[in-house]
């Protein structure tokens, strides 16, 4: 597997970057997606563009792997996954992280009985805000963005591959800036509109009656809880951070006087940004693709419903049905590196 050819509505941008590539053309999107030497399409646009860019893969007949989220709203995803289904293509989505010895770890461990049955879970993501480190925040602040849009897809990914699907959900969110502040780059002190919720926190009943309490911020500065906890009968789990794909899985069982670490005993080893495009294309149609648009289309779901609940302050109950993706076998750097999508 190659790349064959780089887009960008800027074509400088995809002249320098298919430089860089061996035998990679720079080339309009509409070329790119009329072109018959490209079989996926690898869907790197801003959040707004994610559902045109796919659907347009599609009727290409290309399959597509999109980033996070599969797109804005929720009748978005929904054609993504109609039309590829009805053109016989397949549809990938980040994030991959939750395929790494992290998240796949602790998955192995609560499979394995090490915390019992799992009762509860939390995830916590807090930063000040994306606008202090990016030049060009905007998107972070406008519709499909803010901190449960942009991150919530690598916790509730992680939650998912941990404890199954989600069911209901009930939300409270919270905008109480109505602009931020750009931190670098040459429009440093520009004002920009904040137009969604910064704050939002919620409960997630998984199908197996687990409870997880997430929150997502731009609003706060720092925090000291883990990223991900799982709770069982018999021991607790610390997870790693869901955007990273390791980590140590650390293990507190129930009698036990102190932290664990487990050794890495699931997922692909020392695997990066893209090993679900490669499970897609090792999938090879025998199997859902682990990273696949019907788990990301269940996210979003989740996601959309959570700010849904949120602004009319009631619980709210999922229509779409996902199967927890099959565990990532501990699978070495040398097996899957021989299916590097970049090439190397």
């Amino acid at each position: 597997m190659s790349i064959a050819a780089v887009a960008d509505l800027d074509a400088s941008r995809s002249a320098a970057v298919a430089a860089t590539v061996p035998g990679a053309e720079a080339l309009s999107v509409e070329r790119l997606l009329a072109c018959p030497d490209v079989q996926t399409v690898l869907n790197l646009t801003i959040p707004a563009a994610h559902a045109d860019i796919s659907l347009g893969a599609i009727d290409a007949g290309k399959n597509v792997y999109v980033e996070k989220p599969l797109a804005v709203t929720l009748p978005d995803g929904r054609s993504i996954l109609e039309r590829a289904a009805s053109a016989g293509v397949h549809v990938g989505c980040a994030p991959d992280t939750v395929l790494g010895t992290g998240t796949q770890t602790a998955r192995a461990a609560i499979d394995g009985g090490l915390i019992g049955r799992p009762m509860s879970a939390s995830a916590v993501m807090v930063t000040p805000g994306h606008e202090r480190w990016h030049p060009n925040p905007d998107f972070y602040y406008a519709p499909g963005g803010g901190p449960l849009l942009d991150m919530g897809p690598y916790y509730i990914s992680a939650l998912i591959h941990l404890l199954g699907p989600v069911r209901a959900v009930v939300g409270a969110a919270s905008r109480l800036r109505d602009e931020r502040v750009i931190g670098s780059g040459p429009r440093s002190g520009q004002r920009i509109p904040a137009g969604v919720d910064t704050h939002v926190t919620g409960v997630l009943e998984h199908a197996n009656g687990a409870l997880s309490t997430i929150t997502t911020s731009f609003d706060g500065v720092a925090t000291t809880a883990a990223p991900i906890e799982v709770h069982g009968e018999t021991g607790t789990l610390a997870v790693p951070d869901p955007n990273r794909f390791d980590g140590a899985v650390r293990l507190f069982a129930l009698g036990g006087s102190e932290w664990r670490v487990l050794e890495p005993r699931a997922g692909y080893a020392e695997s990066s940004r893209g090993i679900g495009l490669i499970d897609l294309v090792r999938a090879d149609g025998q199997r859902p693709p682990r990273a696949g648009g019907d788990v990301a289309l269940h996210v979003l779901e989740t996601m959309t419903t959570l700010l849904r609940s949120a602004a009319e302050g009631q619980r709210i109950e999922l229509t779409t049905v996902v199967e927890r993706p099959a565990p990532v076998p501990l699978t070495p750097v040398e097996d899957w590196k021989a299916y590097d999508a970049y090439g190397h």
